[in-house]
């Protein structure tokens, strides 16, 4: 089987040095017309084709940009990855996409593996138990910039896009309080998360307004997942204090909620009221959606992640400003609310 045409066979056939080829491929002015007509037909003829790689290495870019998320299955990162991909491949950008599925050492394997790839540059959405870093700190050594988006390390010095999720969940509780609600329960992330911090001190400050007394007890730390939820959810209904409002992490959690809350024969929206983060397009479609949701901008933050990113690649070595953008979250009612 023949392989792909070379600069070297089209060079041989028309008794042409090869750089002469070249250049005239890429018209260049040094080049006669003549000639250049000639090369560039008999490339056509013969489908001649661009070697990728060593334009990649005269250049010393791959064009790729590397992107590690928790679940692709999520609806928030499929929006975020809209917003990167657009993005992107308006700058002639493509994407190498890798899910940790909220695991830190196949997060550390995808950036390892990324890194071997030669992207030129990442965006990160961390693995919710990721507690070291260095995998991120080794890409320094490489020149390949990141940028966090949405799940950001607890880490100074780095660029990044997140929604401000302490504003979030200060409407959200204030919605409650307004509604009549005391005794609001807070099912939270992994306290390691920014985030998580972000939506306790939001609670607080939502009862602070108020000058009620924050019960730290009511704020329970999940792993996120069906079985964690329902675990908080016992802990939750088995306090001393009568819980008529949740506070779920996100539109996921509160949807295993809701069936855990059926489950014991609860009403929902009389007997307990959930609200939730996310403001994902399927609540529309669910049964028991939440009485509201915190809108946190998916495509907004991949868009505005890869801004970021190409910027830094167009500037390489630039270290001295780093970016840190939050976007700003916004309580979102439930249809018909």
């Amino acid at each position: 089987m023949k392989g792909p045409t070379t600069i070297k066979e089209i060079a041989k056939r028309l008794n042409l040095a090869k750089s002469t080829v070249s250049r005239a491929l890429h018209d260049h002015p040094s080049i006669g017309l003549r000639t250049r007509m000639q090369v560039q037909a008999l490339a056509k003829e013969l489908h001649y084709e661009p070697n990728q790689t060593a334009i990649f290495f005269q250049q010393k870019k791959t064009f790729t940009i590397g992107i590690v998320l928790p679940e692709l299955s999520e609806a928030f990162f499929s929006a975020a990855i809209s917003g990167i991909e657009d993005t992107a491949n308006k700058h002639n950008y493509m994407v190498l996409l890798g899910q940790s599925h909220d695991d830190e050492s196949r997060e550390k394997k995808i950036v390892e593996i990324m890194k071997n790839h030669r992207v030129d540059g990442l965006l990160v959405s961390i693995a919710k138990n990721t507690a070291d870093y260095s995998h991120f700190e080794m890409l320094k050594h490489y020149d390949i910039p990141v940028v966090f988006f949405d799940r950001i390390p607890n880490l100074t010095d780095i660029h990044y896009v997140a929604c401000n999720m302490q504003s979030g969940t200060l409407q959200a509780v204030s919605l409650l309080l307004e509604q009549g609600h005391r005794v609001i329960g807070m099912i939270n992330g992994p306290e390691k998360l920014i985030a998580s911090q972000q939506r306790t001190s939001g609670y607080q400050q939502a009862l602070q307004k108020r000058r009620l007394k924050f019960d730290a007890s009511l704020i329970v730390s999940s792993d996120l997942t069906k079985e964690g939820t329902r675990a908080a959810m016992r802990q939750l209904l088995a306090h001393k204090r009568k819980v008529t409002a949740i506070v779920a992490f996100n539109d996921y959690v509160s949807q295993d909620a809701v069936q855990y809350a059926l489950e014991q024969h609860l009403e929902i929206n009389k007997d307990i009221t959930f609200v939730s983060y996310a403001n994902l397009p399927l609540s529309s479609y669910m049964a028991y959606p939440p009485f509201a949701s915190v809108e946190q901008y998916p495509y907004q933050q991949g868009q505005k992640a890869t801004e970021i990113l190409l910027e830094l690649l167009a500037a390489p070595g630039k270290t001295d400003t780093f970016h840190n953008i939050t976007l700003d979250s916004r309580l979102v009612l439930a249809p018909g609310r």
